[in-house]
């Protein structure tokens, strides 16, 4: 009996032996595919990261080695005035810029959805300027918006209204970013109207039937089912506003007509600083005063500011996918 008993242990044991000698295969053969992408995110993400973290807790000016210096770096940023002013306009673009690229990118889709021709060509033409280099877009926004002879300029004389001086002026720079970013939105227009046009018709029509008119059915059947794509949308737009660069640079070096021959400008944040957001300052730190110290302690605020904000909407969009499939917090 015992014999026996010795005998279909032995036998059951060497299956489970066979299937973890498979799983192990293929761990290793997953592994295998995803070691180039694991290389080049520890190479271009991790080590940067962490050597990020590193140098910010000293003094060094890329020439001399670097010198421990503590918290230092984080205890200068509180009394530093030029910091809370790029943190100022940061959350400037961070609360206008999401919305009115969200509102912007909605409206036109939402229209774009209701046409019944020409739906590629308009579709296309909203989607082309997302396409333009970033300096090349905000060049000619600028040229258009340029006071005493831009075609903006032009309209607003022939109906009497006194064309403000857009980038030259510290009320006016902000929003004149804000409707370059607005202009360049085509990829989130794209696939908010991929999502309008995937809402199930049937509702649409028994609503109808109920006597909803057009905006009480966008309303209350639009917006709740592309909600999860909205989220996306707006956390889209916090990164977009927390890593503003290139417009601001470009907008305020045109404006000030300050840049070199290699193109780079002598003014960052033209007009009064109004333009100058925490990467434009961290950039000024690091590569025009050579204290990359302090830089890398503001890109590592940076950094936990960003990971932060996504995972708060992270959150909040699982919750609602949950509510609305009716799961345990619904």
């Amino acid at each position: 009996m015992t014999a026996t008993l010795e005998r279909v242990d032995v036998r059951r044991a060497a299956p489970a032996k066979g299937r973890s000698r498979a799983r192990a295969r293929n761990r290793f053969t997953v592994l295998a595919f995803m070691a180039p992408a694991l290389i080049g995110f520890i190479l271009f993400f991790g080590y940067p990261l962490i050597a990020t973290v590193i140098f910010s807790f000293t003094k060094y000016d890329l020439i001399n080695p670097p010198e421990f210096v503590g918290l230092k770096n984080y205890t200068f940023m509180w009394g530093d005035k030029l910091f809370w002013q790029s943190i100022q306009n940061t959350m400037w673009f961070v609360v206008v810029l999401t919305i009115a690229r969200t509102v912007f990118a909605l409206g036109v889709a939402s229209v774009i959805a209701r046409l019944k021709s020409g739906v590629g060509l308009i579709r296309t033409l909203c989607y082309l300027p997302s396409l333009a280099p970033p300096v090349a877009a905000t060049l000619v926004f600028f040229m258009v918006l340029r006071p005493n002879g831009g075609p903006v300029d032009g309209l607003l004389d022939m109906i009497g209204v006194q064309s403000p001086l857009w980038f030259s002026d510290p009320s006016w720079a902000k929003p004149g970013v804000t409707a370059i970013m607005m202009w360049v939105c085509g990829d989130l227009m794209i696939i908010m109207l991929a999502a309008i046009l995937d809402v199930p018709q049937d509702q649409y029509e028994a609503a109808e039937i109920d006597g909803a008119g057009p905006i009480r059915r966008w309303w209350h059947i639009t917006l709740p089912t592309i909600s999860p794509v909205l989220l996306f949308g707006v956390v889209n737009s916090v990164i977009l506003a927390l890593q503003l660069f290139t417009q601001a640079v470009v907008a305020g070096s045109a404006a000030t007509g300050s840049a070199d021959p290699t193109g780079s400008t002598k003014n960052l944040g033209f007009p009064q600083n109004s333009l100058l957001t925490f990467p434009t300052f961290l950039y000024q730190t690091g590569f025009r005063y050579f204290d990359m110290g302090y830089a890398a302690a503001m890109a590592t605020v940076l950094f936990v500011i960003s990971f932060a904000v996504t995972i708060v909407l992270v959150n909040k969009m699982r919750k609602n996918s949950t509510a609305e499939e009716g799961g345990p917090g619904a």
